[in-house]
């Protein structure tokens, strides 16, 4: 008999490596569960839904599960798995359809189980009006609710990634939106001084950001908080995710930094024949060397291609994570990397930082837009350690530039000699991100 794979998860971490590996053996037996009704599917797409953007949910999946049936992968949607024996080499899934368990064997697992929305223990937070969104599931509910009720109140409870896109979607539906976090400021993955220019963009277009406000329970139609209530046709929870490693835990297999499961640099986890890839597990941080949970698409897809690979018989390795990440909000652009000053602090690093005001494109040029480009570096070395840009059209993915430096730990010196292009729809003749790196040199 062939050697049989199953899969636990139905998104990028699990079908990615279950397709990699079914490409490279095509022999392989491989059986997914996923407790979902979609597979492989674009989460990072789901404020653009909401916001009407994108008319369909139907358009954010990139592999149906009748796709992968065609390529010989037995994908069994609203099947949650639910134990794992490591000893009898099975899993136990329940069918939520038909109400009943099924076993099945494997030889070699994947562990993808992505990661949920934070749901504090709350008074009220299971109320209708009160959605966290993680799946595409997740995002027709949301949907249905804000149809429901008319939203014309939007609180979102958090400032993170999520957070904020989903402040620009309702924007786009003429709600009012409120921003409450518990943090001193919005994006806590930014330096304060960076952050601030975020929150200036968002009052400016009309939306409420309080600070330094606890959330202390939820009413119909109320968020309470310390400081008093706030009225809300609709509550979106963005205190960011959490690894779904409960199934691993309970299975007897080791977990990493904030619970994730861990693993090594080929994907293995502390079970032999277990594999896991995707929001579910740890990654390696290339700057501060340190184990790191970070739930993003990019590491996810990155991962699950290793993981296909080592379980096809290949040799792959995953090299680690720095952290880039883009956003939008109503228009002003977003991007971080590597390290802020906090977290270089935290890792032991002493940094130093310079901070810079340009323009998209040459100053004279029709529709130059100010970028804001602050850049670190480790003080002995001048090697390039972190990076964060806000701006507008045009601002958020010149934070690639200081991800391949960051990578390749380059010196500022080293980014200052760059050969980057350059005409005036596109750029000032010293690309902004250069100007930082000269300030600092």
């Amino acid at each position: 008999m062939p050697e049989r794979l199953v899969v636990v998860g139905g998104n990028a971490g699990a079908m990615g490596a279950a397709s990699q590996a079914k490409r490279l053996r095509p022999e392989l037996e491989v059986v997914a569960f996923e407790r979902g009704s979609r597979t492989s599917y674009a989460a990072c797409g789901i404020p653009f839904f909401v916001g009407h953007e994108i008319d369909s949910l139907d358009r954010l999946v990139a592999r149906s599960p009748e796709e992968h049936r065609e390529r010989g992968i037995d994908a069994r949607l609203r099947h949650e798995v639910i134990g794992i024996d490591l000893v009898a080499r099975r899993i136990v899934a329940r069918d939520l359809d038909a109400g009943r368990e099924v076993e099945v064997g494997f030889d070699e697992l994947v562990i993808g189980t992505g990661a949920r929305a934070l749901r504090p223990p709350l008074p009220g937070i299971d109320l209708p009006f009160v959605r966290g969104v993680a799946t595409l599931d997740d995002a027709a509910a949301l949907l249905r609710e804000a149809e429901r009720v008319r939203c014309d109140r939007l609180v979102v409870v958090g400032g993170g990634y999520i957070g904020l896109e989903m402040v620009e979607a309702f924007k786009r539906w003429g709600a009012e939106a409120t921003v409450l976090d518990s943090a001193p400021q919005v994006m806590r993955t930014l330096d304060a001084d960076v952050a601030q220019l975020v929150a200036d963009a968002m009052k400016k277009l009309s939306i409420e950001v309080r600070l330094d406000v606890e959330v202390t329970g939820f009413e119909p139609g109320q968020v309470l908080t310390a400081e008093g209530s706030v009225g809300a046709d609709l509550v979106v929870l963005g205190l960011g995710v959490t690894p779904n490693s409960e199934l691993a835990r309970d299975a007897g297999i080791e977990l990493g930094a904030r619970n994730a499961v861990k693993v090594d640099d080929h994907q293995r986890t502390s079970a032999a024949g277990v594999w896991s890839a995707g929001d579910c597990c740890d990654s390696f941080h290339r700057v501060t060397k340190q184990r790191v949970h970070i739930a993003l698409g990019t590491v996810a897809n990155r991962q699950a291609r290793v993981a296909g690979i080592n379980i096809g018989g290949g040799d792959a390795s995953f090299p680690g994570v720095i952290g880039t990440a883009v956003t939008r909000v109503c228009g002003t652009e977003i991007g971080r990397t590597g390290l802020n000053e906090v977290e270089a602090n935290e890792a032991g690093i002493d940094s130093r930082s310079a901070c810079i005001e340009s323009t998209t494109r040459a100053s004279y040029y029709p529709g130059a837009a100010p970028i804001t480009v602050k850049m670190l570096v480790e003080d002995s070395t001048g090697r390039v350690i972190g990076g964060q840009i806000v701006g507008g059209a045009g601002s958020a993915k010149r934070i690639d530039t200081i991800a391949a430096a960051i990578w390749n730990e380059m010196t500022a010196e080293e980014v200052v000699n760059l050969d980057l292009s350059y005409a005036p729809p596109f750029s000032p003749v010293w690309d902004p991100v250069q100007t930082a790196a000269r300030k600092l040199v």
